[in-house]
């Protein structure tokens, strides 16, 4: 397999073990995958840190039900990793059921040997 392939291949593992952690509430697992300086911009255009976002995922303020995530762009250099696709999910939001269909992308950065989830938005979908 060409270095790139495996790359992409390495990275949507790592889309699916964030969506995985997200829906499972594990905190752990979202903090070995996330660098330190994550930013996390949600549909409302609030931003959140990697520990505000961790604290709202800990607390129950955030209650992922299900998401799916289809990657339909990945673009992959040395340093970073850049996928585009959906986030569509079934979620509570500080007790609230919601439902949401966006437009996502997502920013890995490689440091130290490792791949970082460095930056997120979601954006709607009409």
């Amino acid at each position: 397999m060409h270095p790139e392939q495996e790359i992409a291949q390495h990275i949507r593992e790592l889309e699916r073990q964030r969506y995985e952690a997200m829906v499972e509430g594990d905190c752990d697992t979202f903090r070995r995958l996330a660098d330190p300086r994550l930013l996390y911009i949600h549909t409302n255009g609030l931003v959140d840190t990697l520990e505000s976002y961790l604290e709202k995922l800990r607390s129950g303020y955030y209650v992922y039900h299900s998401i799916d995530h289809p990657i339909e762009h990945l673009e992959i250099d040395s340093l970073w990793a850049f996928v585009v696709g959906e986030m569509n999910c079934a979620m509570s939001v500080n007790g609230h059921a919601k439902t949401h269909h966006n437009r996502a992308a997502a920013t890995w950065i490689h440091a130290n040997g490792e791949w970082k989830l460095r930056s997120y938005q979601a954006t709607p979908l009409k």
